[in-house]
């Protein structure tokens, strides 16, 4: 039946009569404390659309939103619709994030805000093709790539959607890799949008400036462990279906469970009981070992894999350079008939018609462009894209068919 725990009669209780008796926290952030980069009235916030269901909307209707579908989450050249890609992976953040803030009486509009844009920065091929692309960037423009950044990038820059410092912070600030035991906010010293883009410029000229971003809500912290919580039971169920391992019985799963259902539960409820009523996110201490744990069996039994990353190094990463170098001397020697303006530039001049808030997006450093081009492409179109530019090249993709099975 599984490893299921249970909320204690005592915090049950206790969240019965706070609803009954109408108790409310005042760590929830308010939809009058909105803050954004301009003051449009078409973005004021009324009883229809509140300050942050304008930000999910925004984020829900960004031409990039569709391209989460065929971006890898972490299993890339393998045609199996049972197994998850980005799309799937920040709706699962979400709703286990509006969850915990529901029961926590948070801001719920913000908490999906944040889950639902928080990877829309994302490179195809995963946190491989984020390093690479990162190293790309360093070579040439001495400033680091990070996806957290590029997702309020898109947001701020490629397509200015004035979304509100609190869903922009809670994006840059959601590293899924690096789990906390408490998750306390750190707000601003004052409500200054320069402030959130100064902590943005930052992480770009230093490399441990991501390490070091704390959630400026509560809201942003839940969605934080959300990510980790979402992730991590996820993928073991995926690596079982497409053979990498034979079963999910060879993780540990003795404290809080070693299947998706059993993990997102048990993290959920130890959350809460540790959480409610404060004014930070805390688990016990064994939970969090077994988080920690959870991750590191990850790694070695999974993400580490050879078969996971050698076709991204062989193959993926001399594509990714090629198309790197290529598209910046054609921004540098302003070939317009190059994919980097036709698909790209052009592209985001087109939709520019739908933004309030304009930039000169062309007249941008080429290294800036290049990296926003290749972090846009799904998996798929930069295959092909490299394919029609080096159509006789070595380097090439096969990908595992769905029939692979029946031809034995």
């Amino acid at each position: 039946m599984g490893n299921y725990h249970e909320l204690s009669e005592k915090i049950i209780k206790q969240i019965e009569y706070d609803r009954k008796e109408h108790v409310t926290f005042d760590y929830a952030c308010r939809d009058e404390d909105v803050i954004r980069k301009y003051d449009n009235p078409h973005d004021y916030g009324n009883i229809l659309r509140p300050a942050f269901v304008r930000d999910v909307e925004k984020i829900m209707h960004n031409p990039y939103y569709t391209r989460y579908a065929d971006k890898t989450q972490v299993f890339s050249f393998i045609k199996n619709d049972d197994i998850s890609r980005r799309a799937q992976h920040v709706q699962l953040v979400a709703r286990i994030a509006r969850n915990i803030s529901r029961i926590l009486g948070l801001n719920g509009d913000l908490t999906e805000a944040i889950a639902l844009g928080h990877d829309i920065g994302h490179t195809p091929f995963g946190h491989a093709g984020e390093r690479n692309l990162s190293d790309l960037y360093q070579k040439f423009a001495g400033r680091y790539f990070n996806h957290n950044i590029q997702s309020a990038r898109v947001f701020n820059t490629i397509f200015p959607s004035n979304i509100s410092m609190q869903t922009l912070d809670g994006i840059i600030c959601h590293n899924g890799e690096l789990e906390l035991k408490e998750y306390r906010p750190k707000k601003y010293d004052r409500n200054d949008f320069a402030l959130f883009e100064q902590k943005m410029e930052e992480a770009y000229t230093d490399q441990s400036a991501i390490e070091r971003m704390i959630p400026c809500t509560l809201e942003g912290c839940v969605v934080r462990v959300s990510d980790i919580i979402a992730y991590v039971g996820k993928d073991r169920h995926d690596a079982e279906k497409i053979g990498m391992i034979d079963n999910i019985d060879i993780f540990d799963g003795d404290r809080i469970g070693r299947t998706n259902s059993e993990i997102i539960n048990n993290m959920t409820v130890n959350i809460i009981e540790n959480s409610y009523g404060k004014p930070y996110l805390a688990m016990d201490d064994d939970f969090f070992e077994a988080l920690k744990k959870c991750k590191k069996e990850n790694y070695a039994l999974i993400y580490k894999k050879d078969e996971l990353n050698a076709v991204i190094k062989e193959q993926i990463y001399p594509m990714m350079d090629m198309l790197y170098e290529r598209f910046r001397n054609d921004l540098i020697n302003k070939d317009e008939s190059s994919a980097v303006y036709k698909h790209h530039i052009a592209y985001i001049a087109q939709m520019a018609k739908f933004t309030h808030n304009r930039v000169d997006y062309a007249g941008l450093p080429a290294d800036d462009i290049v990296v926003d081009y290749i972090a846009s492409m799904t998996d798929d179109y930069l295959v092909d894209l490299f394919a029609f530019l080096y159509p006789d090249d070595k380097h090439h993709v096969e990908y595992r068919g769905y029939f692979e099975d029946l031809k034995n």
